[in-house]
């Protein structure tokens, strides 16, 4: 399997985790599937600084400026095994 392949079943696999990841992982996941599919983060965040979901969403992908798409990738791949 490709690394591309390999990423896509992580993300179905994602989806159907036995139990719910904390946040923290959540934040994670978000971040590095973010880095691999659409590259760095804006440089502007949510526009409503109540948007506390947003934000730390935001937040989290903007910490992997600079992060390959494979790189991504492949973290994201190690993040959900890890969980199974």
């Amino acid at each position: 399997m490709t690394l591309k392949e390999t990423f896509e079943q992580a993300v179905a696999d994602s989806k159907t985790l036995a139990t719910r990841p904390g946040n923290d992982t959540l934040l994670s996941l978000y971040s590095l599937y973010k880095q691999a599919t659409d590259g760095d983060a804006p440089e502007e965040g949510p526009s409503n600084p109540f948007d506390f979901v947003g934000v730390a969403k935001h937040g989290a992908w903007a910490k992997l400026k600079g992060t390959s798409a494979d790189d991504a990738m492949t973290q994201y791949v190690a993040l959900v095994n890890s969980m199974k």
